[in-house]
């Protein structure tokens, strides 16, 4: 099946689920920082969506020369298209020089300072799949503040502390406890934010917590090969039809058939990567009226074909089997 029929939005949580698994998504913690006394640290992210969360302590970060954000324990910043990093004790501090790494000691953290090192910083970034990369940061802004205080009961901070448990007692299968919990940060990371969608610009995060139009994304969602016209779904969200095209694009950031045509698309990516579906069957089941309509539309989102794109993903499979089974870990570095 391309999804579940009963795959509604009544919960947004269900629907980020969703989302964050036809996109791929992972978070892949890849270091961490022990600093104290007076520090700062720059640093360029090498992916395009990073992960910054504090364990104890507290520091500032400056992405891109911005304003300094100060994180407390618990609090997590994901960054979007940011080209630029500072973590530090005092945004009036000089970073450490280009080039200068904190002394890198075994195990997941570097450290850096002069005193005792009393933050603790957890370093990660979010693998997706590639043709979904723009969709997902389209839907972030640039730095993302989810602090502790806003997720409740400290889920934040308790999963923090347990990679960092799982790091420093290196015990069988840490990595892949480490690995499990990074995946449940960034699900708490996006859950908090959805404590505040304003702060969120246009796109489907947005979209997800609209009681208004959830009615007609339900519809979408539950059947996306259906031919959905703009007055039947504004109607199942109880709006005159301009009303609702005007508040889906604002919320959004694309009209309501654009939107679908998206969902098309990322169950098709799904189903190609994890199904041997015929691509004449899915594109009977996404609603086109043909093979080549199916096919255009899958090249202008994914830049390759439908059977291309099988190919390719098969072949990153592999390549990650093989390369997996030639190293037992990840190499560790300072966080960014």
């Amino acid at each position: 099946m391309l999804v579940d029929p009963l795959i509604l939005l009544e919960n947004p949580i269900v629907a980020l689920s969703e989302q964050l698994d036809l996109v791929q998504a992972r978070c892949v913690i890849t270091g961490g920082l022990r600093a104290g006394g007076d520090w700062s640290y720059a640093a360029r992210p090498d992916a395009p969506v990073k992960i910054d969360a504090v364990v104890s302590g507290s520091c500032w970060l400056i992405a891109d020369d911005g304003e300094p954000l100060r994180l407390g324990p618990g609090d997590a910043a994901v960054l979007s298209g940011v080209g630029h990093v500072v973590l530090c004790s005092d945004p009036a501090l000089k970073p450490t020089a280009a080039g200068h790494e904190p002394l890198a000691k075994a195990g997941l953290f570097s450290e850096l300072g002069t005193s005792e090192r009393d933050v603790v910083i957890i370093d990660g970034h979010v693998d997706l799949d590639h043709a979904s990369l723009g969709l997902f940061t389209a839907a972030l802004p640039g730095v993302l503040h989810a602090r502790a205080e806003d997720g409740g009961a400290g889920r934040m901070l308790r999963l923090l502390e347990q990679i960092v448990e799982e790091s420093d007692r290196d015990r069988p299968g840490a990595r892949f406890a480490i690995d499990q919990y990074a995946q449940l940060l960034l699900l708490e990371t996006l859950r908090t934010s959805l404590a505040d969608p304003a702060a969120l610009p246009p796109g489907w995060l947005r979209l997800l917590m609209d009681a208004r139009l959830r009615p007609a994304v339900t519809l979408m969602h539950a059947e996306p090969g259906r031919a959905w016209q703009l007055p039947e779904l504004a109607a199942a969200a109880n709006l005159s039809r301009s009303h609702f095209a005007r508040i889906f694009q604002q919320v959004c950031g694309r009209s309501p058939l654009a939107y679908l045509s998206d969902w098309r698309m990322q169950l098709a990516q799904r189903a190609l990567r994890t199904s041997e579906t015929p691509v004449s069957v899915l594109a009977e089941r996404l609603g086109y009226a043909s093979d080549s309509a199916f096919s255009h539309a899958f090249t202008r989102t994914a830049g390759v074909s439908p059977t291309r794109y099988r190919q390719r993903v098969k072949a990153e499979a592999e390549a990650s089997r093989i390369s997996a089974s030639g190293s037992g870990s990840r190499p560790r570095r300072a966080a960014s």
